[in-house]
């Protein structure tokens, strides 16, 4: 029987990206497995990018939501009722090629690769460059010494969240691979509940490879397939946002998983010396446009409540 998959793709006003990553996916479904459906699940998106899919023979189905619900939440919407063997998070500005899907699945269909649970694969930029983007699970300490800049400064002593000092040229077990092309088997998904939907965006891939992880199963870098993933910058009007929403999944990810003590620690190092880093590293670089989005993120962070349940996420 052909191994199945499912490729959920989350779009938030994504423009043309999302139409033309559709349109390179038939060229890397194939005979040896069968692709069961292509999930488009929208976040709310006012830009008419959904309008931009083209008609074609894959097996589509697009869920729109109301609102942005965030990643992790939008991609256990378009995972409810698979029957697939893996499921794939893709994200919508990657481009497929011919390797793309089936030699991952290949790879997890061997029997001496079963307690692996989660695979992903090389991204190649603008540049046809190999972005250096598989990453380690944080400990206390390393979050403390980020937050203080340490691997920014004294990069041979201090490590940094991903391995940038290896090549990804080849395969390898790791913590976590990159969340733009996230397979998993879709048993190991339902065992875990999916996403952890308090994760708006940021750390939600980080946090479901950490739970695999404590159920014995490992995230494999896989060096001999590929894809084109664009990723870049993110736009002015919402740095501030995506900062302060990425500094609230970093505490949340540090009170899920640290003892009490050391959850302590490193919430009062983000809160208070962090923002004193970040912003003696922009005036050092001269950066003033970075030193008040600094402030606005940290101005909401302060004004939020992260431990109350009601408080929603938006961009």
């Amino acid at each position: 029987m052909l191994p199945k998959l499912d490729i959920i793709v989350v779009n938030w006003n994504s423009g043309n990206f999302v139409s033309e990553c559709i349109e390179t996916i038939s060229c890397a479904v194939n005979k040896n497995f069968k692709l069961n459906r292509l999930v488009v699940v929208d976040n709310g998106s006012s830009d008419k990018s959904l309008s931009k899919i083209k008609q074609n023979n894959l097996p589509l189905i697009i869920i729109k939501n109301e609102q942005n619900f965030g990643f992790g939440k939008a991609c256990n919407i378009g995972a409810v009722g698979s029957e697939a063997d893996y499921l794939l998070m893709l994200n919508p500005d990657t481009r497929l090629f011919e390797n793309s899907l089936w030699i991952p699945i290949k790879y997890m269909e061997k029997e001496e690769n079963k307690n692996i649970g989660i695979i992903g694969i090389q991204l190649l930029n603008d540049k046809n460059e190999i972005s250096r983007n598989c990453a380690r699970f944080p400990t206390p300490l390393k979050m403390i010494y980020r937050s203080l800049g340490l691997n920014k400064l004294f990069p041979q002593i201090f490590q940094g969240h991903f391995m940038s000092e290896w090549d990804h040229k080849d395969s390898r077990i790791v913590d976590q691979v990159m969340g733009s092309f996230f397979m998993i088997r879709r048993k190991l998904f339902n065992d875990l509940d999916g996403y952890d939907e308090r994760f708006f965006v940021y750390y939600e891939d980080l946090d479901l490879a950490l739970r695999a992880r404590k159920k014995d199963y490992l995230s494999f870098y896989l060096a001999d397939a590929s894809i084109y993933h664009k990723g870049g910058g993110v736009t002015e009007n919402i740095k501030s946002k995506r900062m302060f929403i990425n500094l609230q999944s970093k505490i949340l990810f540090a009170k899920k998983h640290f003892n009490r003590s050391s959850f302590i620690i490193v919430y009062l190092v983000i809160l208070i010396l962090e923002p004193v880093s970040r912003i003696l590293g922009a005036v050092f670089t001269g950066s003033f446009t970075s030193i008040v989005q600094i402030s606005k993120a940290y101005i909401k962070l302060y004004k939020s409540n992260l431990f109350n349940k009601n408080y929603k996420y938006s961009l």
